[in-house]
């Protein structure tokens, strides 16, 4: 038989993410280690200027709130000039410029925020498979009819996600799926985050919940050693986060309502003490003495964690938590990641 096509739907992004950056990476792994057996393609999607005035106007007026909330696929366009900034990603993506599919070659997936697109296009009627990737259970009610979510879900002929966190809600919600449940996995190059010389630097990024940050920040004012700065790390480059997290000392995890945050093991493979959230999945990885946990909340325990880190910090910290980072770094290996999409493929070829 011909190739198979797998097709990544995503929506237009203008700034980094970390969601996206993962399914560009499966994608060029997968026409990589595959290239003669299935082709990879990411499909872009933004609201046509119609659509996103409407919803622009609805935010703002209550009472024009349509009963059934969430994207509307058939107020969508593809995207066929855009490419991910390089300021985040560097690498080429293959890029499918129609919205047409083939039955016979062609496997869908969808994100999870857009899960009930399954149901819209009618895949099923149309013979069109397709899997559902979950890399947020906090993102799955993408719209207020959980009709469509439901069979959108219990008629995916995959449902992929990225953490155990995620695999148990899927198992508590929909029963019926979890036979069809698997675990895709993502890598981080450890290379990247190198371990320079360290200062009396604490780096955080305070885009999800700038409130926690700014709360603590402000009961730390009259604590903090003078010789300690703390550096948010906002609309920085790639470059500046990288050599940031490498100086740094500690990181301040505001992770929040995620499937599994990657930045907080990204600044431990950097020889940082992380203290803070989990944001969910992250649970899986955070151990001590390289992370610590703050329940989501509690400013204060998390002031004395930083403060007692600070006074008790030794020079050989990082040289003495060297084994806990190599096994992030396993855990979280290219070699896991290709393994899993190897699977994957082997998955989707049985369907046909």
């Amino acid at each position: 038989m011909d190739k198979i096509n797998l097709i990544y739907l995503l929506p237009e992004l203008k700034g980094a993410s970390g969601g996206a950056k993962v399914i560009y990476n499966h994608s060029i792994i997968l026409n990589k280690i595959l290239k003669k057996k299935i082709t990879s393609k990411i499909i872009h999607l933004k609201k046509k200027i119609s659509y996103k005035l409407k919803t622009s106007i609805t935010k703002r007026i209550k009472f024009l709130e349509n009963e059934s909330s969430g994207w509307d696929v058939n107020q969508m366009r593809v995207s066929d000039n855009f490419r991910p900034s390089k300021n985040w990603f560097k690498k080429k993506i293959n890029i499918k410029k129609d919205f047409e599919f083939n039955k016979n070659a062609d496997f869908i997936i969808i994100p999870e925020i857009w899960s009930h697109f399954a149901v819209d296009l009618e895949l099923l009627n149309r013979g069109i498979k397709y899997a559902i990737f979950v890399q947020g259970f906090y993102h799955m009610n993408s719209t207020n009819d959980f009709s469509k979510i439901k069979k959108a879900y219990e008629n995916a002929n995959i449902v992929l996600t990225d953490s155990e966190y995620s695999i148990k809600y899927l198992k508590d919600m929909f029963p019926k799926i979890s036979k069809k449940i698997l675990r895709i996995n993502f890598s981080i190059n450890n290379k990247d985050f190198k371990i320079k010389k360290k200062f009396n630097l604490i780096t955080y990024m305070p885009r999800k919940l700038s409130d926690h940050a700014a709360l603590l920040i402000f009961y730390l004012k009259n604590r903090l050693p003078k010789n300690w700065k703390i550096l948010p790390l906002i609309n920085v480059s790639e470059k500046k986060l990288k050599t940031s997290l490498s100086n740094s000392k500690i990181f301040l995890s505001f992770s929040h309502l995620e499937g599994i945050g990657i930045p907080p093991i990204e600044a431990a493979l950097a020889g940082n003490k992380v203290i803070g959230y989990t944001g969910g999945g992250g649970i899986e990885y955070w151990k001590e003495p390289i992370f610590t946990k703050i329940e989501n909340g509690e400013i204060r325990e998390f002031g004395q964690k930083i403060l007692l880190y600070i006074k008790k910090y030794n020079s050989k910290w990082v040289e003495n938590t060297n084994l806990q980072r190599k096994n992030l770094i396993k855990k979280y290996s290219k070699e896991n990641e290709k393994n899993s999409l190897i699977k994957l493929y082997k998955k989707v070829i049985s369907l046909y």
